[in-house]
C-alpha cells in the first residue's frame, strides 16, 4: 500500500476515534445526521476550528507561521495539542529541545545536545508519541550553505506524514530555501483581534481597580476608542503601552488614546518608507472648504463598532486636486486629528531602489506596514508627480518600474480590506493617470480651487489667531478683497512679510502694513493664469467643489455686471 493510501486511511481513523470519543461522553459526531442531543456537557463544545489545527488535523508535517508574536503562536499551538491529545516542545537555538513551558532559567530539562538542529530532528524521529515542535526562528538555519539541515528537513517532511507528529517553524521573516518549497506550508498569523484587545484591557482593568492611585473610572466610556487605537500592535506591545498609560496619567482615559499612538509612531519609524506625522492641525486651521469639511466630518464615525453594525463599510479615501497653496496638505493633517488617527506620510520616491523588483517590493511593504497599524490616515502628496513615470513615453526610460509600482499602488487601493483612509493630493491634472480616476479607488475626487471673498477673510482670521493678534484691530474684508486671486499659503506669507517689515520698524502690525505686502505680490493666480483656467474647465462636472462658494475674480465680477447692465 502507498505512503499517501496509508496517510488518508490515519485520518479516516482519526476521525472515526474522535467521534467514539464524544459519544463517549453524549456530544453528537460532526457526521451525525441525527437530531440534536442534549445540551452538551461542560468540556466538550469546541471552538471554530483554526486554519493552524486545520493542517495540523490534515498531517501536514511543516508548517512554517510568520509571527512576531512566539508566546502567541505557542499558546494557540498549545490549545491544539490539548484538543487532539497531544504533546508540546519548544526548540530554541539557545534551550535546545524542551517540553513546552519550560522557563529560560530552568536547568531541568535543558538538553545542550539538541541546540543542533541536526540532533535536535533526529531526537523527533525517535519519539513515538504524538506531538507537536514549536521551532523558533530556524530560519537562519536553513541557507543554501546548511546543506543538511536543508536535507534533513526534508527527509522529516517525508518521514512525518504517516505520524502523529509536526513540526512548526515560527518566526517574524519569511526565508526558506527553495529546496523546502514544495513541503513547507505558509501560514500567516493574524495580529490580535478587537475581541482579543477587549479582553486584555478587561484584564488590566480588573487588576489595578483596587488601587487608589490609578483611576480607571472612565474605561467605560472610551474603551472602544481605546480598543481601536490599539489594532495594530501585538498583545505584547498592547500590554507595555497601557502600562505606560497608567504610569503617565496615573489611570486610562481619553489620553490613554495619543500615548497609544506614539506606541505606533515607533513602529513606522523603523519600517523607513513611511514618515509619521503629528495631527496638530485641526479644521479650525483651515479656512473655508465648507463642503470638504462636511463630507469629513460626516465619516468621523465611520470607524465605531455602531457603523459596522449599521453596515456601514469603512471609508476608502479621497482625492484633493487644485491649485497650489490652498489646504489640499493641511486637510490631510486636520482630518487625522478630527478622527484620532495616526496620519502616515508615504513618500515614493524613498520606493524606488537600484535593485530589480525593489521598488515594487518596497511598496507592498509600506502598504503592510500601513495595515498593521490600521485605522490609519495614509497620505500621498502630489500624487501626480510621483507616478508620472507611469505613462506614455517616460514609462519605457526606468524599465517600467513605475509603471510596476504604480499597478501595485491601484491593485492595493482597489482591494484593500483593512481600514486605511488614503487621502491624496494632486495639483496638475493632466499628469495624473485614468486609471486613478475611475470610481472605486476613491470615494469621492474633490477640487480644491482660489478661495472666494469670504473664505480669505476667514484665512486672514486663522492666521492672525494663530499669532495672537487682536482680530478687533484689523480691518478683515478689506484684507480679503485687495486679496483677490491669492491662495491660502499667499495670503499667510503676505501676513508674514508685513510682520517683518512691524518689526523691524518696531510698529504695530495693522491693516494697512497687511496690504502693503499683499499688494506686493503677484500671485500664482496671474503668473499661471491659462493654466488655471484649464484646471477649472476640467473640475467642471468632473469633480465636486471643496467649497459652498465658487470662487470668481474680481475681474470676471466686472464684466459679468457689465454684460447684466
Amino acid at each position: 500500500m502507498s505512503n499517501r493510501l496509508i496517510r488518508i486511511r490515519k485520518l479516516n481513523e482519526d476521525s472515526m476515534a474522535e467521534n467514539e470519543t464524544l459519544k463517549a461522553v453524549g456530544a453528537k459526531p460532526a457526521s451525525s445526521n441525527a437530531a440534536a442531543p442534549n445540551p452538551t456537557p461542560a468540556g466538550v463544545a469546541r471552538a471554530p476550528m483554526t486554519e493552524l489545527e486545520t493542517l495540523v488535523r490534515a498531517r501536514y508535517p511543516l508548517i512554517y507561521v510568520v509571527s512576531w508574536e512566539e508566546q502567541r503562536v505557542a499558546e494557540e499551538v498549545a490549545k491544539v495539542a490539548e484538543r487532539l491529545g497531544k504533546r508540546v516542545f519548544e526548540w530554541s537555538a539557545t534551550n535546545g529541545l524542551v517540553p513546552y513551558g519550560t522557563s529560560a532559567q530552568s536547568q531541568k530539562h535543558k538538553d545542550t545536545a539538541t541546540t543542533d538542529p541536526l540532533i535536535a530532528m533526529d531526537t523527533i524521529s525517535s519519539y513515538v508519541e504524538p506531538a507537536l515542535y514549536i521551532f523558533k526562528d530556524l530560519h537562519p538555519f536553513l541557507k543554501d550553505s546548511n546543506i543538511a539541515i536543508v536535507r534533513r528537513m526534508r527527509e522529516m517532511a517525508s518521514t512525518l506524514k504517516n505520524t502523529y507528529k509536526t513540526i512548526i517553524l515560527v518566526s517574524p521573516t519569511f526565508s526558506i530555501p527553495c529546496d523546502l518549497e514544495k513541503d513547507v506550508t505558509v501560514l500567516d498569523f493574524e495580529l490580535p483581534a478587537e475581541k482579543e484587545f477587549t479582553a486584555l484591557l478587561g484584564r488590566i482593568v480588573e487588576e489595578v481597580k483596587a488601587n487608589p492611585k490609578l483611576d480607571v473610572s472612565q474605561v467605560p466610556k472610551v474603551r472602544e476608542q481605546i480598543v481601536h487605537s490599539l489594532m495594530g500592535l501585538t498583545l505584547s506591545e498592547g500590554e507595555n503601552v497601557l502600562a505606560k498609560a497608567l504610569v503617565r496619567h496615573h489611570g486610562l482615559s481619553e489620553k490613554s488614546v495619543a500615548v497609544i499612538l506614539s506606541e505606533k509612531e515607533q513602529i513606522i519609524r523603523k519600517n523607513g518608507l513611511l514618515e509619521y506625522y503629528a495631527a496638530n492641525e485641526d479644521m479650525s486651521s483651515v479656512g473655508g472648504l465648507d463642503e470638504l469639511k462636511n463630507w469629513l466630518q460626516k465619516r468621523t464615525v465611520a470607524f465605531t463598532d455602531q457603523a459596522r453594525q449599521f453596515g456601514l463599510p469603512a471609508p476608502k479615501g479621497v482625492l484633493l486636486l487644485g491649485v497650489q497653496g490652498c489646504g489640499k496638505s493641511l486637510m490631510a493633517k486636520a482630518v487625522s486629528n478630527i478622527w484620532k488617527l495616526p496620519l502616515l506620510r508615504f513618500d515614493v520616491g524613498k520606493v524606488f531602489g537600484s535593485l530589480v523588483g525593489s521598488s515594487e517590493e518596497n511598496v507592498r511593504r509600506a502598504i503592510r506596514v500601513a495595515e498593521s497599524v490600521s485605522p490609519v490616515v495614509f497620505w500621498v502628496d502630489e500624487i501626480d508627480k510621483a507616478f508620472r513615470g507611469s505613462q506614455g513615453s517616460s514609462a519605457s526610460t526606468d524599465g517600467g518600474t513605475s509603471a510596476r509600482v504604480f499597478g501595485t499602488f491601484l491593485t492595493w487601493l482597489n482591494e484593500k480590506k483593512r481600514p486605511v483612509f488614503v487621502v491624496a493630493t494632486a495639483n496638475d491634472v493632466t499628469l495624473l493617470p485614468p486609471e486613478l480616476l475611475r470610481k472605486g479607488r476613491f470615494d469621492e475626487i474633490f477640487f480644491v480651487d482660489l478661495p472666494a471673498a469670504e473664505e480669505r477673510k476667514e484665512i486672514f482670521r486663522v492666521h492672525l489667531t494663530k499669532r495672537k493678534f487682536n482680530l478687533e484691530k484689523f480691518d478683515l474684508a478689506k484684507a480679503a478683497e485687495v486679496s483677490d486671486g491669492f491662495s491660502g499659503a499667499e495670503i499667510e506669507e503676505a501676513i508674514v512679510s508685513a510682520m517683518f517689515d512691524a518689526f523691524y520698524e518696531k510698529q504695530n502690525l495693522t491693516t494697512e502694513r497687511i496690504i502693503t505686502a499683499v499688494t506686493q505680490t503677484v500671485p500664482l493666480s496671474k503668473t499661471m493664469s491659462e493654466k488655471m483656467i484649464e484646471l477649472r474647465k476640467w473640475a467642471t462636472g468632473r469633480a465636486r467643489s471643496a467649497s459652498r462658494e465658487k470662487y470668481v475674480s474680481a475681474h470676471d465680477q466686472q464684466n459679468s455686471q457689465k454684460e447684466n447692465v
